[in-house]
């Protein structure tokens, strides 16, 4: 299956201390491949905190139904004019 989101296929370089811990902890997770993807972190935050990716999608979509919202009424309007 071809991913639709190619970030999700991107290395994760670990330039800061909390990627650091992160790329460890998956390494560790998933009996250490060498190349940590976004994807692999994504996989184990879903198993392991999924109330974080939780926050996010629901920010995600709020701000996402927001703005068709205000496409809709600025289409509505420019359509009156």
């Amino acid at each position: 299956m071809k991913t639709e989101t190619p970030e999700l296929e991107k290395n994760i370089e670990e330039d800061t201390g909390l990627k650091q811990l992160v790329v460890n902890y998956i390494g560790t997770q998933l009996d250490g491949p060498d190349d940590i993807t976004v994807e692999m972190a994504v996989q184990v935050f879903a198993s392991e905190f999924p109330e974080f990716l939780l926050a996010i999608a629901e920010e995600n979509f709020i701000r996402g139904y927001q703005q068709a919202l205000d496409d809709l009424e600025s289409s509505v309007q420019q359509q009156t004019e």
